[in-house]
């Protein structure tokens, strides 16, 4: 698990095929690595294969080279890196897995004060598990929704994020890795199976057997 709050940027050394997957060289400051520990690499959780003083090297699936950036990114490319949460740890942003649902887009940056406001466009699919004032993250980065419009949403990155991540490098059309609210995921899971076949109809009646009174 991570917490979605970038330690550090990399860069895309090498990009190396392996079947229908690929190996990724990344030069990083990171120091201490672990062979097998995780590190989110633009939100995706990868497992260290090797490493030396320059950096490390993972290997990327072919599911994950489906539902990521990772292989399109240009060589030379910068990457947001976090290591695993370790127990104890500060939670600072919430609580992400590292488990990619889909590449969405940039779809306007716009001003706002100092801060910029950054308008995402993402598959209809995910709808259910976005919600104003919830949680993503984006290429590793965890945002709140301020919010949502159809298959679009907005986020708030202020001077700090811009200039920490990746994020700041971004303009309309580029993509980038989204990852929905775990407990958004499961919430929306135990409603849809608890719900299913109920003669009083889903969510209301899912809602009452969970101890809520709704209207």
């Amino acid at each position: 698990m991570f917490t979605g709050l970038v330690e550090t940027k990399g860069k895309l050394a090498r990009r190396t095929r392996q079947g229908q997957g690929f190996r990724l060289s990344v030069e990083a400051s990171l120091t201490g690595y672990v062979l097998g520990e995780s590190i989110s690499v633009n939100g995706a959780c990868l497992t260290v294969v090797s490493f030396d003083a320059r950096g490390f090297e993972a290997d990327v699936s072919l599911e994950t080279n489906q539902k990521t950036t990772l292989g399109k990114l240009d060589v030379g490319s910068a990457v947001n890196l976090e290591r695993a949460l370790k127990v104890g740890d500060r939670l600072g942003g919430h609580l992400v897995s590292g488990h990619v649902d889909a590449v969405a887009t940039v779809a306007d940056i716009s001003p706002a004060g100092e801060a910029k406001r950054f308008r995402i466009s993402y598959p209809k699919e995910l709808a259910r598990f976005i919600a104003a004032k919830g949680s993503v993250a984006l290429d590793g980065v965890s945002l709140t929704v301020n919010a949502v419009s159809g298959d679009e949403f907005e986020v708030m990155l202020i001077p700090h994020t811009l200039s920490v991540t990746t994020l700041g490098e971004f303009a309309p059309g580029s993509a980038l890795n989204l990852e929905v609210d775990t407990l958004a995921r499961y919430a929306v899971r135990y409603l849809e199976v608890t719900a299913s076949g109920d003669a009083e109809g889903g969510l209301k009646a899912a809602l009452r057997r969970s101890g809520f009174t709704p209207d």
